[in-house]
């Protein structure tokens, strides 16, 4: 579904946009929200925010953290706002709203990367992920009719054009920073710290790309289900520290080591993927390693970095994650997915719910394929649009 489609009657409707992705995306939804009849206001916790709003009506908030409750509450009420968007539920300044704007009955909605990368993005109503209002019981998907033919996504990459987006929005952000004084940033605010990892990432990349070379056609071969598949995602990733136990991705992965050490079958192996969004922040390799030889399970522990993420999930032999993403896919391809977060997709019949790690490594439940070709298609029906975050006209059609 486009995304002009998803918004609807919004004639006559005051619109609130608060942070988005960095880029030109939000300014492209305020074009379409003023071509469809609505008033739209931004406000804006930074200099970055500044920069990238093109709109007449923007109203910068610089009072302190505490405050920022008391100042929404009264926005919303001085400007009889109707409609809210805003990307990620998690950060401060969002939490805050939205619990005010439920308790106010003002209508909500939620982007976020696509649940079903590439080529689609998430906007839901009032939340996202854990926090998504989709049912979570089987019976409903049983009994549920897609409301559309399926459909499929470009795909392309826009990581380039991501991080140029984003250097510049801290690069502004920390120029002007005394502009905005009482900000609290939701990750590391440091132009120069992004500046680095871009090149690390970059270079690693260049690095992976010939370190890793022959590595696919060895899980499509010998290793082709004889391994078990652990994607790290990435070490800031919000969804981790509100919707799961792990407060870092390294207790995950020795949650993940030791277990396997003493329950899985010896003659299979553990590969660990790190995330491509931490290629220039975070290398795992070395803990990991270590972590191995502590458990005396260094000869069957893998890590790799750039594989091409379909190979790998298709030639495991499981999947084992916190609550990422990856896990639509190894669904997708009908691969027993153990969910160790909370997420919107751990519904039985499709993971392997409600089993401890110790027992899934010989115990997993297979996907019910018909269950998740349903789930899929409300998934597309009711939570994704078509479209890429990251484009100079910030959407795809």
């Amino acid at each position: 579904m486009r995304l002009e489609d998803r918004i609807g009657d919004i004639s006559g409707k005051n619109i609130l946009l608060l942070q988005g992705p960095m880029g030109d995306f939000f300014n492209k939804l305020e074009q379409i929200c003023v071509q469809k009849g609505g008033h739209v206001m931004r406000i804006g916790f930074n200099a970055g925010d500044a920069y990238f709003a093109k709109t007449q009506s923007y109203y910068p908030y610089k009072g302190k953290p505490k405050q920022w409750p008391k100042f929404i509450k009264k926005f919303y009420e001085d400007h009889n706002i109707d409609i809210i968007f805003l990307f990620g539920d998690c950060r401060f300044y969002h939490k805050k709203a939205i619990e005010i704007a439920k308790g106010m009955g003002i209508d909500l909605y939620v982007f976020e990367e696509g649940y079903l990368r590439p080529g689609f993005i998430t906007m839901e109503y009032y939340g996202v992920n854990h926090h998504s209002r989709m049912p979570r019981e089987r019976k409903f998907y049983d009994n549920y009719e897609p409301q559309n033919e399926p459909i499929s996504a470009k795909s392309r990459s826009t990581y380039g054009l991501m991080a140029w987006w984003a250097l510049q929005y801290y690069v502004v952000a920390n120029i002007f920073y005394f502009l905005y004084p009482h900000y609290i940033h939701h990750r590391d605010f440091s132009p120069i710290k992004e500046a680095f990892y871009g090149i690390r990432n970059l270079l690693r990349k260049i690095k992976y790309k010939f370190s890793e070379r022959g590595l696919e056609a060895k899980f499509e071969g010998d290793l082709s289900g004889k391994y078990y598949f652990v994607p790290i995602q990435t070490h800031d990733d919000f969804q981790v520290r509100t919707h799961s136990r792990f407060k870092t991705m390294e207790s995950f992965i020795e949650y993940i080591i030791s277990s396997f050490a003493s329950h899985a079958p010896k003659d299979m192996k553990l590969l660990f993927k790190h995330h491509p969004m931490d290629r220039g922040k975070k290398n795992y390799s070395a803990y990991i390693n270590y972590l191995a030889k502590i458990y005396r399970v260094d000869g069957r522990v893998m890590i790799a970095f750039d594989v091409h993420l379909p190979t790998v999930i298709k030639n495991a032999k499981a999947v084992v994650l916190i609550n990422s993403t990856v896990g639509l896919n190894a669904l997708y391809y009908l691969k027993p997915t153990l969910c160790l977060g909370k997420s919107m997709y751990d519904i039985d019949g499709l993971t392997t719910k409600g089993v401890e790690l110790d027992y899934f490594w010989s115990g997993q439940r297979p996907v019910d394929g018909a269950l998740y070709a349903k789930f899929r298609a409300y998934l597309i029906d009711h939570t994704q649009v078509l479209g890429r975050y990251y484009l100079r006209d910030g959407i795809e059609f």
